[in-house]
């Protein structure tokens, strides 16, 4: 007899909708799983053998069962087939009526004893059950949390595999359970920007790339608040939009980190400087989400970003363009979204002690070209801010508080209100960052002195396009701050001051 049930696949951050074939016929006693299974998915037989007899529940095991993962061409990772492994079988069985079989999706990992335990990509499986418009989707009672972010689908949250077959095996579905509120987890606004004292300028250009999701190199010696600016940037940029909090919660889940956290606020991933580029971008034999992907919707600090190696730099240049990584593999490409800003930390020279009005710097000019040299030209003018963060003085450190995270995220707020009403609602990707350029240009004039300025700046830069480009939206994004229509020749300045060349990130303007 055969009978099917349907499961789920994460290959990335998408899940794919998995039928399990299950057949049970006279013959000589054999167990086969076929559909490319990796070790822990035929490991599943021995579980669900021994969560039957556990529960008491009678299954013929003397006849010839073969199990097939369709489609077969999938590779299957993991032990979330379990629940939908022993479900199909007892139905091919005959001992069962499960009439709710192929209408629901079914995930979780059998424990000897009968009861689920939790597994990654929760989320995005139930996603893709959403889209294909199944009934609803039995879960882990500990996944039930990660679960309700799944809007529109009924949920059920079940401990065993006697409460799943109990509900499975009713002619009708029962309602399910109304969901919880979600928990909202310490904010990153409670990390204050009145806790750095002095570097206004740095201060001012973490609000400009706050309201515009730019870019931003901070360059100074040791200790002048080049990380605490970095750990501030989140609390006063917008909350995730509900479309927003739903693709990050599943990146997050794909990857088997807190889904619930990811949703309540916009992530902050700092990876180490010796991150390999799987870590980085992402990959591995099966495809995970790497740090780009992980910090989707929100910051990607790189903190001493010349220690990072060159080849794994390098790999930045994609996403920061398009917003999304592709990982290529002889069985395919993985595409995953990476729409993030990137800040990133830098000493002025391998010792760190260049600049300081007493610091006697013992590098050389070739070893602050080398170290300098690790940032390729190309990373370097996709970043649109470069600030210098000087050593704080003792009257700055000593001095009162600036501004808190609070006042400046109003001003974010309402410079982000008039970049969504000036893009329309057709497009979400509303910041002066992730804009088609065309609608930059066109948004950005300059009257005649701010072109005067401009091509004065663009011949002793040596501009590129792109850096030409990335100065007109920094400069709406001034112009936005200031409540301004128009980009005026200030607004213009202020953009300039912010941009260097990128054989000499260190040089003003």
């Amino acid at each position: 007899m055969l009978a099917t049930s349907l499961t789920a696949a994460v290959l990335g951050v998408e899940a794919h909708l998995v039928s399990v074939e299950a057949d049970s016929a006279p013959g000589f006693p054999r167990f086969t799983m076929v559909g490319l299974p990796d070790s822990s998915v035929k490991e599943s037989e021995a579980r669900v053998r021994a969560a039957l007899r556990n529960c008491g529940i009678p299954f013929q095991w003397d006849r010839r069962i073969t199990v097939n993962l369709a489609p077969a061409g999938l590779r299957k990772c993991g032990s979330s087939f379990d629940l939908a492994t022993a479900l199909g079988l007892l139905a091919a069985d005959g001992a069962l009526a499960l009439p709710q079989l192929r209408r629901v999706l079914l995930v979780g990992e059998l424990a000897l004893d009968g009861s689920l335990r939790p597994v990654p990509g929760v989320l995005p499986m139930l996603l893709q059950a959403r889209r294909h418009g199944l009934a609803g989707a039995l879960v882990p009672a500990a996944c039930r949390r990660e679960a309700e972010l799944a809007p529109g689908l009924p949920i059920y949250p079940i401990a065993t595999l006697a409460e799943a077959i109990a509900l499975l095996s009713s002619p009708e579905m029962p309602a399910a359970p109304e969901p919880g509120a979600v928990h909202v987890v310490g904010d990153a606004a409670a990390i204050d920007l009145a806790d750095v004292r002095g570097q206004a300028l740095a201060r001012r250009a973490l609000e400009i790339a706050a309201a515009g999701g730019h870019n931003l190199l901070f360059v100074g010696p040791p200790g002048s608040g080049k990380t605490m600016l970095a750990q501030r940037l989140p609390g006063i940029l917008p909350p995730l939009a509900e479309a927003e909090a739903v693709e990050t919660a599943a990146i997050h889940s794909a990857a088997g980190l807190s889904a619930e956290e990811a949703i309540t606020r916009r992530p902050f991933r700092s990876p180490h400087h010796t991150a390999t580029v799987p870590a980085l971008v992402g990959g591995g034999q099966r495809p995970r989400p790497g740090e780009v992907s992980l910090a989707h919707n929100g910051v990607l600090f790189l903190d001493e970003l010349a220690e990072f190696r060159r080849a794994t730099l390098e790999t930045l240049r994609q996403p920061l363009e398009d917003g999304y990584v592709n990982v290529a593999r002889h069985r395919g490409v993985c595409r995953m979204p990476a729409r993030f800003q990137l800040v990133g930390a830098l000493n002025p020279c391998p010792c760190g002690r260049s600049g300081l009005p007493n610091g006697a710097c013992p590098c050389t000019p070739g070893e602050m070209r080398a170290y300098l040299g690790r940032l390729s030209g190309p990373l370097l003018d996709r970043i649109d801010m470069h600030v210098p963060v000087p050593a704080a003085s003792f009257d700055e450190i000593s001095g009162p508080s600036g501004e808190s995270s609070a006042v400046v995220r109003r001003r974010v707020l309402a410079a982000r209100e008039r970049q969504a009403l000036r893009a329309g609602p057709e497009n979400p990707l509303y910041s002066n960052a992730f804009l088609r350029a065309s609608r930059i240009s066109s948004r950005a004039s300059l009257g005649p002195e701010s072109q005067r300025l401009l091509r004065h700046a663009v011949d002793r830069l040596s501009l590129s396009a792109r850096g030409l480009d990335r100065i007109l939206r920094v400069a709406r994004t001034i112009s936005d701050l200031a409540d301004s229509e128009d980009v005026r020749l200030d607004h213009l300045a202020e953009a300039l001051h912010f941009r260097r060349t990128w054989d000499a990130p260190l040089t003003p303007l």
